[in-house]
């Protein structure tokens, strides 16, 4: 099959680290951009990509780009599209995507025009007046901005965020997607000690032991392109057996997680066991006011709930002190805190040795680490 060329679109903030991740995996030709990372490749780089990637939010297939002012061009540009190399004639193909700064602002106008368009083509190959579109779902997305249309298949369908293991969440649950970052930026690696004390459903512990082990985010889940008939069954099983091979089991990683909500700690218990890494995690009832340290050299990884999440502005700000005093400079001992509160630093009593811009879902925050002094 010819190369095809891949779109990856992620949380702003985390395009570095998708793109880094995906050329570590033998990805080629891999770019980064605003919002999104492309690379190219087989339809072997499209299931490892799904399987593998920890911060991506999907994988599409790009399949044409081109300008489009008016309804006329983006009729004709998207049936000059190949769609009979992707879609099958009793294939279903729904259509959904966005206008950002163009002459094109009616989304739902789009959807019908590239939808005429890809049934006009469709009819025309197979020889039919009518398609059934009874068969596997092929999800065509758009994105037209700055008159420039974007036209692609995603293969994921359920975001990649949406693992399998936490089927049950406390109020407010950071998306996996954004917690594996955040465990990225503090270099958690195999022989690791990492501690969430506010740990909630147990996400920031389950994405650490993860990505300690090197267990592949997708592994245990399935992807829409997986029900193509043009991508052999036997791609996925190659690449899901691969990835079971790079599994570390041997490594010395251990976490625990500590909660006053022993409700919120039975959903973390369970979320650890599905995903797979239960004896390398523990959860314990314990208030941030009574904070120790469990190890000489520990990695502090935290998402407290603050003004516009859970607590009003002077509770948070309130917690913020307290974990100042708790999260002291100390040798062998490191922290990561994400907030959205400009005034973290001096409530905390001390700067950030880095800091990074992430999204939590639409409210910008910051994230704050302290390093191994």
């Amino acid at each position: 099959m010819n190369e095809l060329k891949f779109c990856a679109p992620c949380i702003l903030g985390l395009e570095g680290i998708c793109a880094n991740e995906l050329k570590y995996n033998g990805i080629e030709n891999v770019k980064a951009e605003n919002g999104r990372v492309f690379f190219s490749g087989d339809y072997s780089a499209l299931a490892k990509a799904n399987i593998i990637s920890r911060y991506a939010e999907r994988i599409q297939i790009v399949l044409s780009e081109f300008k489009a002012y008016s309804f006329d061009e983006l009729f004709r540009g998207v049936k000059a599209i190949n769609w009979e190399n992707f879609i099958g004639e009793s294939d279903a193909f729904p259509v959904k995507g966005g206008c950002l700064d163009s002459e094109l602002r009616s989304v739902s106008d789009c959807q019908k025009i590239i939808k005429k368009a890809v049934a006009d083509r469709l009819s025309s190959k197979y020889g039919v007046s009518w398609l059934e579109e009874t068969g596997a779902v092929h999800q065509i997305q758009f994105l037209i901005r700055n008159d420039k249309a974007s036209i692609m298949l995603d293969t994921t369908g359920e975001g990649l965020h949406k693992r399998g293991y936490r089927l049950e969440a406390n109020d407010a649950p950071i998306k996996e997607t954004l917690a594996a970052a955040m465990v990225d930026l503090m270099r958690v690696r195999s022989n690791h000690f990492v501690v969430d004390p506010m740990c909630g459903s147990g996400t920031l512990l389950i994405e650490s032991a993860m990505k300690a082990l090197n267990i592949a985010p997708g592994l245990n889940r399935s992807f829409s392109a997986e029900n193509w008939s043009q991508i052999p069954k036997s791609i996925w099983l190659e690449e899901r057996e691969k990835a079971k091979a790079d599994i570390k089991n041997d490594c010395a990683f251990k976490a625990v997680g500590y909660d006053i909500d022993e409700s919120a700690l039975e959903i973390a218990r369970g979320n650890a066991e599905r995903a797979g890494v239960a004896d390398r995690i523990s959860f314990i009832k314990r208030d941030i006011k009574d904070f120790t340290f469990d190890s000489e050299y520990q990695t502090t990884i935290v998402n407290p709930p603050y003004g516009e999440r859970l607590l009003d502005l002077d509770e948070a700000e309130a917690l913020y002190k307290i974990m100042g005093g708790k999260f002291i400079k100390q040798k062998g001992k490191s922290y990561g805190i994400i907030t959205p509160d400009d005034d973290f630093e001096k409530l905390f009593g001390r700067k950030a040795d880095k800091r990074r811009k992430l999204y939590n879902g639409t409210l910008k925050c910051q994230f704050y680490m302290y390093f191994k002094s």
